[in-house]
């Protein structure tokens, strides 16, 4: 097995993240430092910092309101709190499933299983993901057809054209909108720059569902186990 995919088996990060690691030179195999794209077997002598990386016993899955207001990685450069501060009761070194922005809140999945992780992930499976947004201003047919449609957004390779979304209005006032929007797809900040595109501005943004996995009541804070059923079914959603 590939090295990087043994290491997020193992629950060590993400396979991209886990790639990182092997290219900063922090993982060794049988004593000498790993290169990427290296293959490992059963016995080998796997450590990352000096330390063993064993299988995990137990692999668990957990879905995590994110409060606005943290960033969705294990560890901040800059002192901000962040989604690990809300699990620090589970003992099993767990890893974000996808990203959540800054001020975006609502549904996170965080798992120690490498696999499932890079199966929600990865872009070839579109899995679905529902925002509940409030916008400025008063949202008429034309905005939500070419959200529909797909818009124009910059990316850090220049500019691309969104895949088509579902987008209704649920709600609003004189000067603000409710809307859900459903995309399958996973760029940075993707929602807030889509509503941009159309002429108007994100106030809130949370995360309700992914793929049939829904929020639910879980409070903003709060974490829960995933249920056998609801992981039985987010599997055989994505196969």
């Amino acid at each position: 097995m590939r090295l990087q995919k043994s290491l997020a088996a193992r629950g060590v990060a993400s396979r991209r993240k886990c790639e990182e690691l092997i290219a900063a030179g922090r993982v060794s195999v049988n004593g000498a430092a790993a290169a990427l794209g290296a293959s490992v077997a059963d016995g080998d002598a796997v450590l990352l910092d000096g330390a063993p990386v064993t299988p995990e016993a137990e692999f668990v899955y957990i879905m995590l309101n994110k409060p606005a207001g943290c960033v969705t990685t294990v560890r901040d450069q800059f002192g901000r709190a962040t989604v690990m501060d809300y699990v620090r009761d589970i003992p099993q070194r767990l890893a974000p499933v996808g990203r959540l922005d800054y001020a975006t809140g609502g549904l996170l999945l965080l798992t120690n299983d490498g696999a499932f992780a890079h199966m929600l992930t990865h872009p070839r499976y579109k899995i679905p993901k529902t925002y509940i947004a409030a916008v400025s201003g008063r949202l008429g047919p034309d905005a939500l057809a070419r959200l529909r449609g797909g818009v124009r957004i910059p990316d850090k390779s220049g500019e691309i054209l969104t895949a088509p979304a579902k987008a209704r209005l649920i709600g609003g006032g004189a000067d603000t909108a409710r809307v859900e929007i459903i995309i399958s797809e996973g760029r940075n900040r993707q929602v807030r720059k889509m509503f941009e595109a159309v002429g108007h501005r994100v106030l809130s943004l949370e995360r309700v569902a992914i793929g049939p996995l829904s929020l639910g009541r879980l409070a903003p804070g709060s974490f829960r186990r995933l249920t056998p059923k609801e992981l039985a079914a987010l599997k055989e959603f994505v196969n």
